[in-house]
């Protein structure tokens, strides 16, 4: 045993050296950030295994806005004198209802889903490590994706803008994020929000998210609507399908239940540093949840159900985007809520990547002590040239994952990492069939996971004062009380811009009457040197009369 461990270390030694001394290994600086070949693969690892739940989160999020689905792709309904096939044509409450046909575009919908936000972790990532030799993964944030689905587009394609329109405000953000990378504005840009409505907004999002991940679209349904009290506890068995209240009773529904058996799970895992702690409650739920003929199955005796399983039985299968791709439409772009999504975006965009970045630059010691770090110019072009590659696939802006200090803590050092976050990203697009069908209650878990590990950064706000605290607290209330992330925004700068504006004012003031009280006192001091030279002049013309 002995013998067979001594050998592997020599030939992983071997391995190392050989990289090192390669061309590859001189322009990844493996020796000169003193790191080796397999420590940057199970650095690769490592990170992939903490966010590689995006791939299906994200893809439910996202399908979620109905995506390019309309009315148009709901089957007809049927009259009383007429057969389904030629029946009466839908109204928009088809999209609502579980009509087959709409159902079978969403199903469609996420497939294409799931594959663009891993091609895009795989070209952001690669182009990372290849172009930038940094250890970060990017994938499609979370946030960003929460405000596109249920506050621009909405729930089914309910909301202002149309899936097509949203796309092309994702594009502009990202073109507009990278010309101020490529002029060099990016890091000053981020500096101008005031840092406690930096803090605030992370932990905002934090909160929209666990209160998504709460609900019973994307979750595991422990909150629903309430007449009286607008929110209340529900997980019900049967809900109302035109109210959404409880029917028989709360805290009934078996997929709840098994959701909250895989909250505990990754919570533990988390709790004692386990490497993908977030992904283990998935898996569980997960298989769990495959299993046919059970309260809690994924696959129920329908015709949708029936047909997902069909799919789901593939396994590996290589699937081609087919609606989500080249969507983009400036048709309708020039509205009042198009341009606050496009500055909405930029604004988390800018705080989420710049803050990501230079935090892990500092974990991972390639900081260069001014506030910036080695290959900053270039990541911050990578990162926004990667959103508009994802919103040309049909998802929403491309961060870098702050996750990828799972990595670091591993040894990454290199860009070595990265590509091989990118290529562990390329083999999960060959299991489309597994990943399209995680249910909500397995996906919801990890949505509260992450809005918990987002708070985090609330204790650096300055709540002893209330200037600072005051717009803090706004920004974080608000976005998950209005649904809504702009808002909170909105409300956070429009606070801390109106507490301030009082003490400017007052300096004006202020300097106004030192100005008024030193020109006096001037004026009072040269009029009395006029009455000194003057009697002066008189004694002095006295004297000489004499």
């Amino acid at each position: 045993m002995g013998g067979g461990m001594r050998s592997w270390r020599r030939a992983e030694a071997a391995l190392n050296r050989a990289f090192a001394d390669s061309a590859a290994g001189r322009y990844f600086k493996v020796d000169a950030r003193d790191s080796t070949f397999t420590r940057e693969l199970r650095a690769g690892v490592a990170t992939f295994l903490t966010m590689v739940y995006i791939v299906s989160v994200n893809a439910a999020i996202l399908t979620d806005s109905g995506g390019p689905c309309t009315v148009r792709d709901c089957t007809p309904l049927a009259s009383a004198n007429s057969s389904a096939s030629a029946g009466l044509a839908p109204g928009p409450g088809c999209k609502f209802d579980g009509n087959p046909g709409y159902q079978r575009c969403l199903a469609r919908t996420k497939n294409d889903l799931v594959v663009a936000t891993a091609a895009a972790a795989v070209v952001g990532s690669f182009a990372m490590g290849a172009v930038a030799n940094l250890p970060l993964a990017l994938a499609p944030g979370m946030g960003a994706n929460a405000y596109f689905a249920y506050n621009l587009v909405g729930f089914h394609g309910s909301g202002r803008v149309p899936y097509e329109t949203a796309l092309a405000a994702v594009f502009l953000e990202g073109c507009i994020f990278l010309a101020l990378s490529l002029l060099g504005l990016r890091s000053r840009m981020a500096r101008l929000i005031p840092r406690s409505i930096r803090l605030a907004s992370a932990a905002g999002i934090g909160l929209f998210l666990a209160f998504t991940g709460l609900q019973n679209q994307v979750g595991v349904g422990l909150v629903g609507p309430s007449p009286s009290t607008l929110v209340t506890l529900t997980a019900c068995s049967r809900t109302d399908p035109a109210t959404g209240e409880c029917l028989g009773g709360i805290l009934h529904s078996p997929t709840f239940w098994l959701g909250a058996a895989g909250f505990l799970l990754s919570a533990m895992c988390l709790a004692r540093d386990v490497k993908g702690g977030t992904i283990c409650g998935i898996v569980f739920v997960t298989l769990v949840s495959w299993i046919r003929g059970t309260a809690v199955t994924a696959f129920p005796d329908t015709e949708q159900g029936n047909s997902n399983f069909d799919y789901f039985k593939k396994i590996v299968d290589f699937h081609i985007i087919e609606s989500t791709a080249g969507r983009i439409s400036f048709a309708g772009f020039f509205q009042k809520d198009v341009w606050l999504a496009v500055a909405t975006l930029l604004y988390v965009d800018i705080l989420d990547t710049t803050g990501s970045m230079c935090s892990m630059a500092e974990y991972g010691g390639f900081a260069d002590g001014e506030g910036g770090f080695e290959g900053e110019y270039r990541a911050f072009a990578v990162d926004a040239g990667a959103t508009i590659m994802g919103a040309a696939l049909g998802t929403t802006t491309v961060t870098t994952y702050i996750e990828s200090t799972a990595g670091l803590r591993e040894g990454g050092r290199t860009g070595v990492t990265a590509i091989a976050v990118a290529a562990l990203f390329a083999g999960a697009l060959f299991f489309a069939p597994l990943l399209t069908n995680v249910p909500p209650w397995a996906v919801g878990p990890s949505l509260v996971l992450v809005g918990a590990m987002m708070m985090r950064v609330a204790r650096e706000v300055d709540w002893a004062e209330a200037k600072e605290a005051m717009p803090a607290f706004l920004t974080m209330i608000l976005m998950p009380l209005t649904y809504s992330i702009a808002y909170g925004i909105i409300a956070g700068v429009g606070t801390h811009i109106a507490l301030h504006l009082f003490d400017g004012v007052a300096a004006v003031y202020a300097w106004v009457q030192t100005y008024r009280k030193n020109t006096f006192t001037e004026e009072a001091a040269d009029h009395g040197d006029q009455i000194t030279a003057t009697k002066q002049n008189i004694a002095e013309t006295a004297t000489s009369s004499v």
